[in-house]
């Protein structure tokens, strides 16, 4: 099976600013890929760049097999993305939403409605189907944007920092889903600040002032660098004061 993401010495420039500098990593199906830095690092920059909504400035990109500039909208209509701050309608209740993104993706109503069936139990959805969005719980809502995302029955899923803010029963939740998603063959690539959670993944990036500086299993990273934690080999890398330790 074909990688679901491959990119090829990626850049993007704004001006002299460098925001994403060569990068390349293949990701395969049904991995979930963690994509770890600080703020400024370039993440959302690559992110925006495999979404298909901004141009590289050079190298070259396929998502799901299609090519990141040349079938940029068929690569958006692929994939389902959950971003970092919440999206969804509070005002609208979880089914409302439900149909409301379903519509956008063009699916039929009766569709919908069949898919959140088999989607609600997935995501422990079942029950608040008529309660407003607005009302429910960090965790709640961040299960029915990434039901909304997963909606239309995409084969890679880019969540950015689902779970910031999200209790840690709500987190291990989450994650128990994604790891199911992953099981059937959704590739996963997502952003994160915790430590633990980076080092859950199957496969980690770390990135750096638009640099990828280490990609592999977490354990490797963790076993090469002879350090105890993802955490430790993140710090050593950055080095005191943000210079990077080759």
């Amino acid at each position: 099976m074909p990688p679901a993401i491959v990119v090829e010495h990626l850049k993007k420039q704004f001006g002299p600013l460098v925001a994403v500098d060569d990068v390349s990593f293949a990701v395969p199906a049904g991995t979930i890929f963690g994509l770890l830095g600080p703020n400024g690092s370039g993440k959302s920059t690559t992110i925006r760049m495999l979404c298909g909504l901004m141009r590289p400035s050079a190298g070259s990109g396929q998502v799901l097999g299609l090519d990141i500039v040349h079938q940029a909208e068929k690569v958006k209509s692929s994939i389902g993305y959950m971003s970092q701050k919440f999206s969804l309608y509070e005002d609208l209740t979880v089914m409302e939403n439900i149909h409301f993104f379903g519509s956008i993706y063009g699916l039929p109503p009766a569709e919908i409605g069949n898919r959140y069936q088999a989607l609600g139990e997935r995501m422990r959805l079942s029950g608040r189907e008529r309660q407003l969005v607005g009302t429910l719980s960090g965790g709640w809502k961040q299960r029915v944007a990434l039901a909304c995302a997963f909606l239309h029955g995409p084969r890679l899923l880019i969540l950015d920092e689902p779970t910031a803010g999200v209790d840690p029963v709500s987190r291990r939740l989450f994650w128990d889903i994604l790891a199911g998603l992953a099981a059937d063959g959704v590739t996963i690539l997502m952003t994160t600040h915790y430590m633990d959670e980076a080092e859950s993944c199957h496969l980690t990036a770390l990135m750096f002032r638009g640099r990828l500086h280490a990609f592999g299993q977490p354990a490797d990273l963790i076993r090469q660098a002879g350090l105890p934690s993802l955490e430790d080999v993140f710090i050593h890398m950055v080095g005191e004061g943000g210079r990077v330790v080759e």
